[in-house]
């Protein structure tokens, strides 16, 4: 059975309950949680998606998640992501959110940090690899691997908003 989501207008406000498949078959905003996970001494998860996904198989990701179920909020759904592909139990913090146009459809992609452990057990049917990479380790992967295309737009803002911090 296809998940259902929440469809969302241009303010983020919910207007009604679709099938994920049918929100991104007609272009339908709705509501995407992710994690920039670190490890305590500021290295970044990153993963390959298992060959047997539905969306984007093999390719690596920078970010943990997936989309919101209907009534869960951004911190939800990225702590339960977090939980069933990664086996991280941890508390994402929500940075930012926008519309991010560069996936499959249009989706509100709500962005979160956490710090998680360096033992990592990740779901073997979403997860084919993981490693923990340095920021500059990450950039050399950015331009040589290739990533989800929310990965190079959500990190890219992620870098953006750190930067900005005081």
């Amino acid at each position: 059975m296809d998940e259902l989501v929440e469809r969302v207008d241009g303010q983020d406000r919910v207007l009604g309950v679709v099938s994920r498949r049918e929100a991104i078959r007609e272009g339908w905003l709705h509501r995407v949680a992710v994690t920039v996970c670190r490890d305590d001494r500021g290295r970044i998860l990153v993963h390959r998606r298992s060959e047997q996904v539905s969306r984007f198989p093999g390719l690596y990701e920078v970010e943990v998640g997936g989309a919101a179920n209907v009534g869960e909020s951004y911190e939800q759904a990225a702590a339960r992501e977090l939980a069933e592909e990664m086996g991280i139990r941890a508390l994402p913090r929500l940075l930012f959110t926008f519309i991010n146009r560069s996936g499959l459809s249009p989706h509100w992609l709500g962005v979160h940090e956490a710090v998680g452990p360096d033992a990592v057990v990740p779901d073997p049917d979403e997860v084919a690899w993981h490693g923990w990479l340095t920021e500059p380790e990450l950039g050399s992967a950015l331009l040589e691997w290739r990533f989800t295309p929310d990965s190079h737009e959500a990190f890219s803002r992620y870098l953006a908003f750190r930067s900005a911090q005081p």
